[in-house]
């Protein structure tokens, strides 16, 4: 089977401060990755700004912008200078009261190739995402570009094996998720590792499951809670995954990096081959997943 080589490349950064310097920023991480070779680049889940959701606060809702809209002007006009496929991710506002929490995917153009709102809207401490995003409503459909089909999914989304599922089953040849998670401060150490370790398991779980690549760019640094409290510290760790679970390639816990990997997307159809779970389900027995719970 010939060998196809994509180059991916994940930027991992922190908070800047402000709209226009992470912007900045991740304009200069997009020119390095163009000259490393990159053909992909992953961006982080909502990078204009902190993650904003650690408390509850109308004015928040002040960070949503349209889509299109200005910041997707600007990042489509630099895929399409760098002939990049972009996947970005931004706090939309569909309407007064009704936003979501979106990625946006272009193909080497400043169109906008297709996007994706997030479907699992967590509600914990320090990550209060229902106040802020409606849940998705655009399903689990891969996103056509010229270097495959990609399966977006969201932070969240990501601990949810329906999800990769869905998008496995949709065709899609790569599963990306762009992500914000980090360790409350007041853990301890064993507890973060375990919490770090099962974050990244589960992704290796969903490459092992349905034999493809997996790309998760999380932020890094501490950003303290806008309400006073404990604050967050995003554990970087971003990293890619080949269709048998195997690390390519996995970035600091504490630093800005870009994060460059190569994919054999041959390898999907190889290790189907060998580990066929999409011929074995028995989708005539599993009926009760679309149940809750079963009493």
């Amino acid at each position: 089977m010939t060998q196809r080589n994509l180059k991916v490349a994940l930027l991992q950064e922190r908070d800047r401060g402000s709209v226009a310097a992470n912007l900045e920023t991740i304009e200069a991480g997009l020119r390095e990755a163009a000259k490393a070779g990159a053909q992909l680049v992953l961006l982080q889940e909502i990078h204009n700004g902190p993650y904003f959701c650690q408390h509850e606060s109308v004015d928040e809702f002040d960070r949503a912008e349209t889509i299109p809209g200005p910041s997707t002007e600007r990042l489509g006009k630099l895929a399409a200078e760098l002939k990049l496929v972009l996947v970005a991710s931004l706090f939309e506002r569909r309407a007064a009261g009704l936003y979501h929490n979106t990625a946006v995917v272009f193909d080497r153009s400043d169109a906008i190739a297709g996007k994706y709102r997030k479907m699992h809207i967590p509600d914990d401490p320090a990550y209060y995402e229902k106040f802020y995003f409606t849940p998705g409503d655009l399903g689990f459909h891969p996103i056509d570009t010229s270097v495959g089909r990609l399966g977006v999914l969201v932070c969240w989304d990501q601990w949810y094996p329906e999800a990769a599922r869905l998008m496995a089953l949709a065709g899609a040849e790569l599963l990306l998720y762009p992500t914000a998670i980090g360790w409350d401060p007041a853990d301890p150490q064993d507890e973060k590792e375990r919490q770090r370790d099962a974050w990244i398991t589960v992704q290796r779980g969903h490459a092992v499951a349905n034999g493809l690549p997996v790309l998760a760019c999380n932020r890094v640094g501490f950003e303290p809670a806008p309400d006073g409290g404990r604050g967050a510290q995003f554990w970087g760790s971003s990293f890619v995954a080949g269709p048998q679970g195997e690390i390519l390639a996995r970035a600091n816990d504490d630093s800005r990096e870009l994060l460059i990997a190569d994919i054999d997307m041959a390898r999907s159809e190889a290790v189907r081959r060998i580990w066929p779970f999409l011929r074995d389900r028995r989708i005539d027995a599993y009926g009760d997943l679309t149940k809750r719970f079963r009493d």
